[in-house]
Order: C-alpha cells, then structure tokens, then sequence
C-alpha cells in the first residue's frame, strides 16, 4: 500500500476498502473515486463527510465534519485509487478497456517517462494491472482521455519537447551561467531561458539542478536552496520514521539539524490534530482520580453463556465461535474504556494545540492513548463478528453476494462500536443488530421496504422482521439446504486455501481481515503466493458453485 497520503480520514477510508470490501466493490469503489477526482474544483475545501459518500454510497457517522484541501484530495484520491486496484488485482486483459504501460504511453506521446509521472502528479491517474505474470503500473484508455482532455495544453507541450541533446544542453548550461554571472535568480533564469528555447520551465530547472548536483566545483547556482513542499516534509517524516537518520536527511535535502526537527515536529503536529478522537462523552470522566479503574485490565466476572456452534457451518466461520463474548460487565468496561481514552487523548491535544509549541512527550502519549483505544474498539469488535454471520445468514438470498453482506456488516458493526453510548444501560448486541439489519435495509430493498416505512424503533423493527415471515418453516428449511450447500462447496478447498481464505474475511477465530502482507508473514510465504493462493481458491468456488447450481456470488478471482 502506497504511504504518502496527507489525509488521515483517506488512509482509513483507504485500510477499511481494501480489506473489508470485495473484489467488485472495490473495483467499482475504484471508479467512484475516479469520477469524484475529476469533478474537484482548485482552490476549495471539500467535507471528508461528502467524499466518504461519493466513494461508498455510505454516509459516515463522524460529527467532526473535517474538510479536506483540494489539493489534497486530489493527490489522496489519485493513491487511493491505486491502492484499490492493488487489492483488487486487476488483470490487463480483462479491464474492459485498453490498457497502456508507462513506456507505452510516453511512446504514444513522443515523450519521456519522467513526464509521464510528471502527469500523474498533475492528475494522471494510474492503477497497478497484472500484465501476464507481473504487476505494473498501467493506464486505463478512459483515464488517458480525460488528462487529455483536462490539460491539452501541458500534453501538447510534452509532444512538442523531445529530449535534450547534449548540444542542447551545453548550450542551456552556458546561457544560465551568462544570466547568474549578471545577478539573475534561478527562477529568472528559469524563465528566460524557457522563452528563448522553446522549452518548459520544469525541463530548464531540471537540467540545471541536475548540472550543479553532478558538478558541484562549476555549479551554476552552488548555495541554491529551494524551498520545501508539503510533499518534501512528508517524505522527511516517512524516511526518518523507516531509520533515515538526521545528518542523512539534512545532507539529501540540504537543510540543518534544527531545520529537520522543525520539519518532522512539523508534520507529527498535522498527523495528532487530524486523529479521529471523536467519542461518547461521559461526566465522569471529569473525575480523573477513577483513571485506574477506567484504564485497568477487562474484569473476569462471571463467564457469558457459551453459545453451541451450529452443526451445518462450514469450519471457518465455525471458528467466530471460539471467540468469547462478552458479558454486561465486560462489554461496559472496554466501552468505557475505549471512550474515555479518546477522551484523555482529545483533551491532551486540544492543549497541545492551545500552546502553539509542539512537545513530543505530549505527543507520544496522545498517539499511545490513541493506539490503546483503537486496541480495544478491535476486541470489542472481534467479539461480535458472530452477529454479523448470523444476521448475513439469515438476509442471504439468491441474489446476495455472501461475502458482500458480511462486508458491509462489519462495516456497520464497526460504526455501531464507535456510536453506542454504554452509560444507558442497553446490551451492545441489540444496537450492533438494529445497526446492522438497517444497513442490510438498503441492501436489500426490497425485502426491507414495508417495514422501512412503519419503522418506529430498531427493537420494533428486529421483532417486525420475525413476526412479519409469510411462511417461517419453509424460509427456515431453504436457509438450512443453503447452508448446507455452501458448506459443501467450501469444503473443496484444501486446508491451507481455507486458512487464506478465512483470514482475509476475517473470519479465522474472530480476528480482523487482514492484508496479503500479513497472512503471507504467518504463512511464510510471499505476499503475492497469497493473492495467487487465494485467487485459485475463489475460482474454485465459483466452479462448485456453478457446478451445484447455487446462485451465489463468490467473489472474482
């Protein structure tokens, strides 16, 4: 996954696509944002709100209403396509379009393939395809006539501009000596060569920035500094946090200690104020000398009745059963501990912001309060992915896409978590189950649209759905033969085509979905045996699928 995203919101937009989605919700997903990149107007701000409803069709629960620059959104709009078409590993011949390569499309253009990727920072946008048996960087026609389209100018520029000759750039490195030797500033020069030869002001600063780094003794302009970019901070930030250290940064970006501490202070201070604190306010935690018991370890108590693992599902959605639940006492305490945690590290940061002076002790502690409560929130979640199943069996029709609804209900379930308030004394399980059925209420349409209308309650609407069956023994006789029959057709797969598959839904003994990063390190294998692993073990389902007749969707491979 691409690492340079400058919007925090987009990043989590980012990790819950590519893990919970399916392979067609992403690719659409894909499109979605695509769509919405090309409509952003220059110099606004957009709600994160709005954007996270553009690409989903989902509208999130969060209150901060965060807006986001334009500038921003496109350069994250343009990795978060990228990274959607990663996860969703989309074969070049089967794109429904033409697909060119970078070499191919700056052949087409008679240009280099630095401008190519000048292009897709100027809004090119690009997806990663399998092309045979490699990844590659590709281009969709489609995308290609639209950066057409939108900046005809700079394409006709690139077509117009071959690469330098050496003649050439003898020439351009003479001139600008001539001009700097009179007192003319490297953005004088820069320009007034690009009138006199024929060339982009990026084509005349490149060659000569290239010309005093190579030939330091006759650099042109030696004691240059040009300033920094948002994008260069990040990358000091993101090289320094992989073991950059601070004289390498300072030498490879031409800046002193205090500057490059600055910078990194910099843009950690970004990161803390953009982290998601929003949370279910209690009074009590005003009362900080009950901090311990807030923040102690989840209470035995009296262990939850053990539910039996029904007889007719397939192993590894058996396995969610192995998971404990939690009871009342527990399930109050992890709620409890979660919110007041975002709680401390919200008060912390708000401080923070009121010093205008950046502390890295300060924001130490707001990022492990953070990454506490995240901690917490996954256990709790873990905790009932059961739910999810069980309401998913139950709505799974002819037409529903299995794995598609169990997505959407974790998505659910996780807004369900971060909105429900335990002080008022109510069982998580009924909110997640009113949460979720309410959700699978747009999914399904049809089944839900009666009820929708009539609706006063989520307890009025999960006891509606089960007095409202035309007929519950024989819906519940179909539902067995159904589960019977997925059962059977998973159990095609071998031992270690279930453990893919069971990890990336998340599925595999109640923890989250994870990437094909992480189940290739338990696995010992590398991240693209996974995707070839679990590829074959889809078209295997599909294939029994087919061969049983059953009219569910498996996922593509």
């Amino acid at each position: 996954m691409l690492t340079s995203y400058r919007h925090i919101g987009l990043i989590e937009l980012r990790d819950q696509l590519t893990r919970f989605a399916p392979r067609p919700k992403k690719i659409e997903q894909g499109l979605l944002a695509e769509k919405l990149l090309n409509e952003l107007e220059d110099d606004r701000d957009y709600l994160f709100d709005y954007v996270y409803f553009r690409i989903t069709n989902y509208h999130p629960d969060s209150k901060l209403r965060q807006t986001i620059r334009s500038e921003d959104l496109q350069h994250d709009l343009r990795l978060l396509i990228e990274d959607l078409a990663d996860a969703a590993v989309l074969d070049s011949e089967s794109a429904g379009e033409r697909v060119l390569t970078v070499n191919e499309l700056a052949k087409k253009f008679q240009v280099s393939t630095k401008t190519i990727s000048r292009w897709r920072d100027a809004g090119l946008v690009a997806r990663k395809f399998m092309f045979g048996k490699r990844k590659r960087v590709g281009f969709l026609q489609s995308s290609v006539d639209q950066f057409i389209k939108d900046n005809r100018d700079k394409v006709r520029r690139g077509e117009r501009f071959s690469q330098l000759s050496g003649d050439e750039k003898s020439e351009m490195i003479e001139r600008a000596r001539q001009l700097a030797e009179g007192g003319a500033s490297l953005s004088e020069v820069t320009l007034q060569l690009a009138g006199q030869m024929d060339r982009s002001p990026e084509t005349i600063r490149y060659t000569l920035k290239n010309f005093d780094v190579k030939n330091q003794s006759l650099a042109i302009f030696p004691h240059h500094r040009e300033s920094l970019t948002e994008d260069d901070k990040r990358v000091i930030a993101q090289l320094y946090a992989h073991g950059a250290t601070i004289p390498q940064l300072c030498k490879r970006f031409k800046r002193t200690r205090s500057s490059i501490r600055r910078i990194l202070d910099e843009v950690r201070m970004q990161e803390i104020s953009e982290l998601p604190l929003d949370h279910i306010y209690n009074e009590d935690f005003e009362d900080t000398s009950r901090e311990a018991e807030y923040l102690a370890d989840m209470p035995d108590g009296p262990p939850a009745r053990k539910v039996r693992t029904p007889a007719d599902l397939p192993s590894y959605l058996a396995a969610l059963y192995d998971v404990a639940l939690l009871n009342r006492e527990q399930e109050g305490h992890l709620f409890r501990k979660m919110n007041y945690l975002k709680h401390r590290a919200g008060v912390l940061r708000d401080e923070l912001i009121a010093s205008g002076q950046t502390n890295a002790a300060t924001m130490d502690q707001i990022q492990s309060l953070y990454e506490d409560a995240v901690r917490v929130k996954n256990k709790i979640v873990q905790a009932n992915l059961r739910l999810v199943v069980s309401i998913a069996k139950r709505h799974l029709a002819s037409t529903d896409d299995f794995f598609s609804l169990i997505s959407d209900g974790n998505m659910s379930l996780i807004r369900a978590v971060e909105k429900f308030d335990y002080s008022r004394g109510n069982k998580f399980s009924t909110y997640a189950t009113w949460a979720i059925m309410k959700n699978f209420a747009r999914t399904i349409p049809k089944e839900f649209k009666h009820r929708d209308r009539f609706r006063t309650s989520g307890e009025e609407m999960f006891d509606a759905h089960q007095d409202q069956r035309r007929d519950p023994y024989t819906e519940e006789t179909v539902q067995r033969q159904r589960q019977r029959e997925l059962a059977r057709i998973l159990d095609r797969l071998d031992e270690r085509e279930q453990k893919i598959i069971s990890a990336r839904f998340g599925l595999q003994r109640g923890v989250e979905p994870l990437t094909l990063k992480e189940v290739g390190a338990e696995m010992g294998v590398t991240k693209e045996r996974v995707r070839q692993l679990e590829a074959r073990a889809l078209t295997k389902l599909r294939e029994a699928a087919r061969d049983a007749k059953i009219d569910v969707e498996l996922g593509a491979g």
